[in-house]
């Protein structure tokens, strides 16, 4: 019994060691834990480092700014914790309740101050303001125009009419500008064109140049009235572009013959009238704004 008790006790003490050496071993293994919250936070810092290789900047002085502020190692004003924006005491806003947990100032929200800092968009001009406007930059021409011809004193040979096509200018007298059956510039008529050449050339609008003929049916120079239109339509045209600098792509020419006369008598100053060149300025807005020039055109003539 004492030997079993021997091997009993034996056992037990070996048992014992057994369990002591695998507690020690338990113990000198605990560095373990060290080293991998040390392993988490070296993974941690590399993962923001990859992070900060690409840098916001506009996120960067925001976070720079909060964490300056929240450190209180710089003294920039109050912060916005919803977004780290910081904002100055200046912009606060007292009566925000969440401002004035943040300080005796308070803070003005990201919202807000972009508000103010985005100005409001320009509202789309209304088809009447746009016809508004057109006449008024088309009279600014017209005025300069009468100003060119009225310097040369041939300013009572030339008409101005606004109207829903644009400005035109009526090269209109008798035979101021071309003969009986003849497309052939007369020297008062080069002397009007020359002096409407730069003021047109300069304006980006298409100009059309428009013939006329009184009513012959058969001419002595011409076939018929629409060959001599278109004659002094072009007679127009090439002075305009040739000597005037104002861009071919921009102008145009076209005979309307005897079809349309501004008066139908017979006499020989009526007839006269009827050979003439218009010169269209003609407007580039819409077809809806170009319809309300007229009405508008006539409210400012009736006045208040």
């Amino acid at each position: 019994m004492s030997a079993a008790k021997g091997r009993g006790g034996a056992r037990g003490r070996g048992r014992g060691r057994g369990l002591e050496e695998e507690h020690v071993e338990h113990v000198d293994e605990r560095w373990m834990a060290s080293y991998m919250d040390m392993v988490t936070v070296l993974m941690c810092m590399f993962i923001v480092l990859f992070a900060m290789s690409s840098v916001d900047e506009v996120k960067f002085v925001q976070l720079k700014n909060s964490l300056a502020t929240g450190f209180g190692s710089v003294d920039v004003g109050k912060i916005d914790t919803a977004t780290g924006v910081v904002v100055s005491a200046a912009n606060a806003n007292a009566n925000d309740p969440a401002a004035q947990d943040l300080g005796t100032t308070g803070a003005t929200s990201t919202s807000t101050a972009t508000a103010t800092a985005t100005p409001a968009p320009t509202p789309a001009l209304t088809d009447l303001q746009i016809a508004t406007q057109e006449i008024s930059e088309l009279t600014s021409v017209q005025a300069a125009l009468q100003a060119a011809v009225t310097a040369q004193g041939i300013d009572s040979i030339v008409q101005f009419t606004i109207d829903a096509r644009g400005l035109t200018i009526g090269l209109v007298g008798t035979d101021a500008f071309f003969a009986p059956n003849l497309a052939t510039l007369s020297p008062k008529a080069t002397a009007v064109i020359d002096a409407l050449s730069p003021i047109l050339a300069a304006d980006k609008r298409e100009v059309r140049v428009e013939g006329h003929a009184d009513r012959h049916g058969v001419t002595l120079n011409y076939a018929t009235d629409w060959e001599l239109s278109s004659a002094r339509a072009t007679s127009v045209l090439r002075r305009l572009v040739e000597s005037g600098g104002v861009a071919g792509e921009r102008i145009s020419a076209i005979g309307y013959g005897s079809t349309r006369s501004v008066t139908t008598a017979d006499s020989l100053d009526a007839m006269a009238q009827n050979r003439r060149v218009d010169v269209v300025l003609l407007s580039s807005e819409p077809d809806a704004v170009r319809a309300l020039i007229p009405s508008i055109l006539a409210g400012q003539q009736a006045g208040p």
